[in-house]
């Protein structure tokens, strides 16, 4: 029972983490080694404990490991502006028309690099496009929506689907054919809902509304699409990587990251130390959310140390034989995830029903893929990209929930029924 207190009293902090002005990473952290305190408490066998505990350290290191590659390549495409190879492309002024560019490509763009990067990347293309005001905040909560769909099909695309792929529980391929076509009527629904809202064209403005773009670094544009080009190509082969060697996904990642950074050393081998550091490896490591990746770390150990305990195997049985639908368990997963962080709720899931139970590419957790990655569209605090837009564009939760919560909840049910129909 202390264990559970602690569990919800770590949880209710990092919900409440911006009204405690406490990140969630310290609450987490803190969380996860006090779980662990207190199981150790007790147990007489020191060394099954420990051995526990290495198992579960090892598993979530793989995850981390992943995550920190992915995120370094991610900030050394940005160092060269890569990115600007899409932006650049935009030129219509029409507002439905580049509601649907926008949108599409935050959906595609979130399958390779993930969720949390995808809508970083577009706000700041559209702060650029467009003034504030003049339905932007509309834009920037569609982006959310795009962004967690398209991550949502993705074995890269989402840190929950990325969990459930290193853990065995899905395949690369099966996952795209299950959850594509529900992700993309996640997307549909309000998109086709607000196109008819949407008027108009874009008027440019002269005032500051329009964020500035960076400054540019001393790269030419062949490095920019070399490094772009590159850097998309090593993350695309990370499943077939992991297909063709039978090794984890991060060593996959971490080949990637190396032929990159053996590219970026030979193109900027002409410039100086001062010009080039900005450019390097060495400097993007120093800009990856690595708050993040502790925030990760402690709440994976807090449910690893829930899963040791047996509480998360008692609490499948419960639910096993109080819900006798697996489809409805899930949609409610993915309706908690609006609300809480929808890692912890996959990790915990994961814990409570083994493979030996429900197997590799199960429907179960095929579309827990799509709940857990849609159902935090349906709030702006349930997801790492609603929380991304909601600082870059000082969104409230209040004004996304009158405009945007009803659509996208309506985009997971339309995608929710196709799944369990189909």
């Amino acid at each position: 029972m202390l264990l559970i207190l602690v569990f919800i009293v770590g949880y209710a902090f990092i919900v409440a983490e911006s009204s405690l002005k406490l990140n969630k990473a310290a609450t987490a952290i803190v969380t996860g080694v006090l779980c662990w305190v207190i199981y150790a408490h007790g147990q007489i066998d020191v060394e099954a404990l420990n051995s526990a505990l290495a198992k579960h350290l090892a598993d979530i290191a793989g995850i981390l490991f992943f995550l920190m590659g992915a995120m370094t390549i991610v900030e050394l495409i940005d160092a060269h502006d890569g990115f600007d190879v899409i932006t650049n492309g935009i030129r219509t002024r029409q507002k439905r028309t580049l509601l649907w560019l926008l949108s599409f490509i935050a959906f595609f763009l979130s399958a390779v690099l993930d969720n949390l990067t995808t809508t970083i990347v577009m706000v700041s293309l559209l702060q650029k496009l467009m003034p504030r005001g003049q339905d932007r905040t509309l834009f920037v909560c569609m982006i959310v929506i795009a962004a967690n769909a398209g991550g949502a099909w993705s074995p890269i695309g989402d840190v929950t689907t990325t969990m459930l792929w290193i853990g065995g529980q899905i395949s690369s391929i099966s996952l795209m054919k299950a959850v594509f076509i529900p992700s993309v009527l996640n997307l549909l629904v309000p998109l086709l809902v607000l196109h008819f809202r949407i008027k108009g064209n874009i008027i440019p403005t002269d005032d500051n509304s329009v964020t500035v773009p960076k400054n540019k670094m001393s790269h030419t544009p062949l490095q920019r699409n070399i490094m772009f080009g590159t850097g998309i190509g090593v993350l695309l082969c990370v499943p077939v990587f992991k297909t063709i060697t039978h090794l984890p996904p991060y060593m996959g990642i971490y080949l990637g990251l190396g032929i990159l950074w053996i590219v970026s050393e030979i193109i900027h081998s002409e410039k100086d130390e001062l010009d080039a550091a900005p450019l390097s490896v060495i400097s993007a490591l120093r800009k990856i959310d690595t708050p993040s990746i502790l925030f990760f770390w402690g709440i994976l150990m807090s449910v690893a140390a829930l899963e040791s305990s047996g509480i998360l195997k008692q609490t499948a049985v419960y639910i096993t034989q109080n819900i006798d639908n697996q489809s409805l368990i899930v949609v409610l997963i993915g309706l908690l995830s609006a609300i809480i962080d929808n890692v912890p709720l996959v990790a915990a899931t994961m814990n409570m029903y083994d493979l030996q139970q429900i197997p590799c590419d199960n429907a179960f957790w095929l579309f827990l893929s799509y709940c857990a990655g849609t159902g935090g569209s349906i709030l702006i605090i349930g997801s790492a990209a609603g929380v991304a837009a909601m600082g870059m564009e000082k969104i409230s939760f209040m004004d996304y929930f009158k405009r945007i919560s009803w659509l996208a909840l309506l985009g997971y049910i339309v995608g929710a029924l196709f799944f369990v129909l189909s």
